[in-house]
């Protein structure tokens, strides 16, 4: 018997509303931090992994945690530390007396959603054992490549201002990112809703997911994947996003521009961002949305902009406003 062949319009609609749906369950717990929120979220849809940065208190672990439970998805915790050695990230092989066979002991990186905090603080050696997995979703223990399960994402934190006793992050692993997320100050409002909702009733300062629940399924979340990937693009809106990643390769104050892996990211993050929308096609505005967060890292300035103390967006907004946009 013929099957009718699925609504693309339908499709796209309900999947923006589960996306719509996530986004307001992770707001139970963090409040306010809407564009924070929505990023994470389009990271997610897109299958990248994101980097979050700011200062301590700000939610970027509790962000991390209240999207675990709202994908229903097993979620790890690695507090990285200078003394951390790649083993307590992948795991290891440990002889078994009973059976006098070597078997492989699974370490925290068999998950859904890794958090890597101050994942800065680890040394290279350490970080490189990241690599393997947030590129090739696979680890290697004793020369055995075990797959991760899918989905597989890491958001990582680390703090902009504290660089005593850190690791700057080597721009290969940076690349493995698809996007840098700043996490800032609540607003005024926003900041007394928090302090509000976490004094209420609470003793200590556990974080508290409790009103999170779960709202899709990880099977669903590699649905939604895959309905991003097939979003319509139009080939001007994709020569936009090529023809953004190469201006700033050679952009006034910038030393070393993105690679190639830039507009690949930029083209996932702004498929993203289109169903997250609910639309079934992208624009060149969900390109220009996701811009910064897809290139800030991806870019070094030179040592005269960063003297006078510009930051990658603000060389980014230049850009911006300067490479014309097609007209769809």
């Amino acid at each position: 018997m013929h099957q009718p062949e699925a609504d693309p319009g339908l499709e796209i609609e309900r999947a923006a509303e589960r996306l719509a749906a996530l986004e307001t369950m992770v707001a139970r717990a963090l409040v306010g931090q809407k564009q924070v929120i929505r990023e994470s979220v389009v990271a997610l849809v897109a299958g990248g992994h994101v980097l979050l940065e700011g200062l301590p208190g700000v939610g970027k672990t509790l962000l991390a945690r209240a999207l675990a439970a709202a994908v229903a998805g097993h979620f790890s915790r690695i507090q990285f530390t200078p003394d951390l050695m790649p083993s307590d990230v992948t795991g290891h092989a440990m002889f078994d007396p009973r059976s006098e066979e070597f078997r492989i002991r699974r370490g925290p990186i068999f998950c859904n959603l890794l958090l890597g905090d101050e994942i800065n603080r680890a040394p290279a050696k350490t970080q490189s054992a990241m690599l393997e997995a947030m590129q090739e979703r696979q680890v290697t223990i004793e020369g055995r490549a075990l797959p991760l399960a899918a989905p597989f994402l890491v958001f990582a934190t680390q703090n902009p201002i504290e660089q005593e006793g850190t690791y700057p992050l080597p721009q290969a692993q940076l690349d493995r990112f698809l996007l840098k997320v700043f996490v800032d100050y609540p607003d005024l409002n926003e900041e007394l809703a928090l302090v509000r909702q976490a004094t209420q009733g609470q003793i200590g300062d556990q974080l508290d997911i409790s009103r999170v629940e779960p709202v899709i399924s990880t099977d669903e979340l590699l649905s939604l994947q895959g309905t991003a990937s097939r979003l319509g693009m139009d080939d001007s809106v994709l020569d936009y996003a090529v023809r953004l990643v190469r201006a700033a390769r050679g952009w006034r104050g910038i030393e070393t521009g993105p690679g190639p892996r830039a507009s690949v990211a930029l083209v996932r993050a702004a498929r993203g961002h289109a169903l997250a929308g609910g639309n079934g096609f992208v624009t060149p505005d969900d390109v220009k949305i996701m811009a910064p967060a897809t290139l800030r890292h991806r870019l070094k300035l030179t040592a005269d902009l960063e003297i006078e103390g510009y930051r990658p967006d603000d060389v980014l907004r230049d850009l911006l406003a300067d490479v014309p946009a097609p007209r769809v």
